[in-house]
């Protein structure tokens, strides 16, 4: 009934052209508006993803919140793995997009389904099966192992709907689309709310329920970005009785989605090595820290956003051969993620206490997670910078070189002092620190790379220009 009521709402029967090319018009403009409209998904998502561990830490304890928190890293992982494929298919299609070229981008929309719907079936056969081998990997302690399995298999179950959502997503917002992706989210957020309040506290489903919420709500909104790309009128229409797959597209989307899909893992893997280090600090530990990780996690949606919007932008930009339109959207993106986030770290370094004892009330969990805030916040500007940078590399087409430097920076130099420095020195401040010093790395080595406008000084001296007026404003 809620997405029958949304879809009259919207007028969703009516059939629409969605393209919205973003190679001509104001360029602060667009990317401001494509990125708030991604933002405000990502905030409905990150806010029912926050609901499950508000939920389950206040009515189930801190056991069950440590169980949900804890396998955050393991499941980003494996899911951020697949939906690099989903952000290499959106680079492709919206290059198409912005050449303008009809049968190339039918092709690339047709390939990026079928192979979602692949990928969706080979994640969730993977994550299933191997759910309690990788929590055994982790460490988990006693108490909180069963509980995460019961979590980690019944999410899995779901993996298909997640990882489709996102191919069809990407497809969407290459188009200059980002209002129904977050139409689709507010519908799913509102549904997870309610399902994680009906399971949890009236049907007593303990973290079963949270998952179960979890499964619903994004199936929800797949069936939202089926329903919309089935009744499109524009060239990104999909008939899903005819889906094929086009070798060159798929290669295509491979060698753009492969080097994004394996930094994410990479980068997961180490956080999945970090996060098994912080299981052998107990119960207290692993949700103090997993309360800090939801926190981050809303002050991260910004720069998230406009790195999305700017993917897009430069993607579509280089495709219609429009280099200093290109140029001016990574200007102005660069320097409003960088702002912003360092403000929200701010704020963050501020009210931490507060934020953390929403989700427990229990003063080591607290303490614990203010710890990781107090030394983390300020250098979020570096994790903005090089998160930036990397979409702004893919939106060029050089996705590679994102991949090594996050290799090299987030996982290979978190891995190693984990297993050297880790072994003599058992704290949870080496942890805390691991993530501000190697996002300075990945910083600096962007810095340095001869490739990119970084080293002109023209560019930054246009980018100082950028912030002043939005300091200004």
């Amino acid at each position: 009934m809620l997405v029958q009521a949304f879809l009259v709402y919207q007028g969703f029967m009516a059939k629409q052209d969605s393209i919205q090319l973003m190679i001509k018009g104001s360029v602060a403009k667009q990317i401001i508006g494509y990125a708030i409209s991604i933002f405000i998904g990502y905030l409905f998502q990150q806010l029912y993803n926050t609901v499950d561990a508000l939920i389950v830490g206040n009515f189930l304890g801190q056991n069950a919140l440590a169980a949900v928190t804890s396998v955050g890293s393991l499941v980003f992982l494996i899911v951020g793995f697949f939906n690099g494929f989903a952000t290499g298919a959106s680079v492709i299609v919206a290059n198409a997009i912005g050449a303008q070229d009809e049968n190339r981008t039918k092709k690339a929309v047709y390939t990026t389904a079928t192979f979602g719907i692949l990928l969706g079936l080979i994640m969730t056969g993977i994550g299933y099966l191997l759910t309690d081998q990788m929590l055994m990997w982790m460490g988990l302690p006693k108490e909180v192992f069963g509980l995460s399995s019961i979590y980690l298999k019944i999410y899995f179950l779901g993996g298909f709907s997640l990882v489709l959502y996102n191919m069809l997503v990407g497809i969407i917002r290459a188009g200059g689309d980002a209002k129904h992706p977050l139409y689709y989210l507010i519908v799913s957020s509102i549904l997870n709310v309610i399902l994680d309040v009906v399971f949890i506290a009236v049907f007593k489903m303990g973290v079963a329920g949270a998952a179960w919420a979890t499964i619903v709500s994004e199936f929800a909104s797949m069936f939202l970005c089926v329903l919309q790309l089935a009744r499109e009128e524009s060239i990104l229409h999909i008939s899903w009785m005819h889906l094929s797959l086009d070798f060159e597209n798929l290669k295509q989307i491979c060698i753009y989605g492969l080097p994004t899909g394996l930094q994410g893992c990479v980068i997961d893997f180490a956080n999945v090595m970090i996060q098994s280090y912080i299981n052998s600090f107990g119960a207290a530990a692993i949700a103090g820290i997993g309360a800090y990780s939801k926190v981050e996690g809303f002050i991260f949606l910004p720069e998230i956003s406009f790195s999305m919007a700017l993917t897009t932008f430069v993607s579509q930009n280089e495709g219609a051969g429009q280099k200093e339109r290109s140029r001016k959207g990574i200007l102005f993106g660069l320097a409003a993620s960088l702002l912003m986030i360092e403000c929200l770290g701010i704020l963050i370094y501020l009210f931490a206490p507060t934020f953390i004892a929403f989700f427990n009330q229990n003063p080591e969990v607290i303490a614990i997670g203010v710890d990781r805030a107090k030394i983390c916040a300020f250098f979020y500007v570096l994790l903005g910078f090089s998160h930036v940078v990397s979409s702004i590399l893919r939106g060029l087409g050089r996705p590679v070189m994102p991949m090594v430097v996050m290799l090299v920076c987030w996982c290979a130099v978190r891995v190693v002092v984990l297993m050297t420095i880790g072994q003599s020195v058992h704290s949870l401040y080496l942890t805390h620190w691991l993530y501000p010093i190697t996002w300075g790395l990945s910083s600096i080595v962007y810095l340095l790379d001869n490739n990119l406008l970084l080293v002109d000084l023209i560019f930054w001296i246009d980018l100082l220009r950028i912030l002043c007026w939005l300091i200004d404003l």
